[in-house]
């Protein structure tokens, strides 16, 4: 029996025990490996990066998903809030799915351990609303955020909050992204930006990114993270200028740096220098997704080689 003999009788239980292999060692054992940063990502990281400082801008973030494809969402979501915090950009979060509020908070709550941001100056959580008031809302804030939501997660009244001193509406607070496994950035598309032209970002599961394709062509997204690879892309951004450390009178310090792709294309961050784990769940579920593709291309690759080798030999 030759070798394509053997690989056609191999028992399929082999194979899943090589995958599960290729999955589990390197989410164990994290190593380094290149992160390509695309377009849409970077227009969204540049864009917030953009409100840096500024009392008159503001992100909203709306979480539009539950825990089934928090695998792919939550690590994006964890790393626009530390871009923010770290940035000084004021942010606003929201969710109109029940199953989404806890995944809110505990996306905020991850997100805070390492900055010292106040609710009400630094960052507001609006909570949960019902859907059946979502596109009231959506466009009541065109006008005013404080009238269209009245009061935020904590019960206080929005317009007395000191981070609503400067921001209005979405002139101001110019930057929606909303993260989901559906369609649901398509309202916003509708009327946030065709109405009150809000700057609109997607942040979907991998299956749905080819949906959004066709706004990121025609503007109306200014940039979407797609899946596991955008979270992982976005990751690499923070780590690279805003977070970025050096040596200041022997200690080391964080000093924010401008995008620039040159920069980028010569950073290498290495992942085991990260301390917290959270802030390298995409890169390190990166890795394991490589390895887990490249086993499966090799096994089918083989498994055809040996169907027609044996073909052959068996016309013979």
């Amino acid at each position: 029996m030759n070798f394509f003999d053997r690989m056609q009788a191999l028992d399929r239980r082999y194979i899943y025990l090589v995958v599960a292999l290729a999955i589990i060692l390197p989410l164990i054992i994290p190593f380094n490996s290149k992160t390509y940063v695309t377009e849409p990502v970077e227009n969204i990281y540049k864009k917030i990066d953009s409100f840096s400082g500024r009392k008159d801008r503001a992100v909203l973030m709306c979480f539009s998903h539950d825990a089934s494809t928090m695998a792919e969402l939550f690590p994006m979501e964890v790393a626009i809030l530390r871009h923010c915090f770290q940035r000084n950009v004021q942010v606003f979060t929201i969710c109109f799915m029940p199953p989404a509020k806890p995944l809110m908070d505990f996306a905020l709550q991850t997100a805070k351990e390492d900055y010292t941001v106040q609710s009400g100056v630094d960052y507001v959580n609006f909570g949960y609303k019902p859907y059946g008031i979502f596109l009231p809302i959506v466009l009541g804030m065109g006008d005013d955020i404080s009238k269209a939501v009245e009061t935020d997660d904590e019960g206080r009244i929005v317009s007395n909050l000191e981070i609503m001193k400067e921001i209005k509406n979405y002139n101001e607070m110019n930057l929606v992204v909303d993260f989901a496994a559906s369609a649901a950035v398509q309202t916003w598309i509708t009327y946030a930006r065709a109405r009150f032209g809000a700057n609109v970002a997607a942040g979907v599961t991998a299956v749905m990114a080819a949906d959004n394709f066709p706004y990121l062509q025609t503007g109306q997204l200014i940039g979407m993270l797609a899946g596991l690879k955008g979270a992982a892309e976005y990751e690499k951004l923070v780590d690279v200028f805003a977070t970025h450390k050096e040596m200041v009178n022997g200690v080391e310090t964080v000093v924010p740096r401008s995008f620039s792709k040159e920069i980028l294309k010569e950073s290498w961050i290495k992942l085991s220098d990260i301390k917290n784990p959270v802030y390298k769940t995409a890169r390190t579920g990166m890795n394991a997704q490589t390895v887990a593709h490249i086993m499966i291309i090799v096994f089918i690759a083989l498994g055809n080689i040996g169907y027609f080798v044996n073909k052959k030999k068996n016309e013979n």
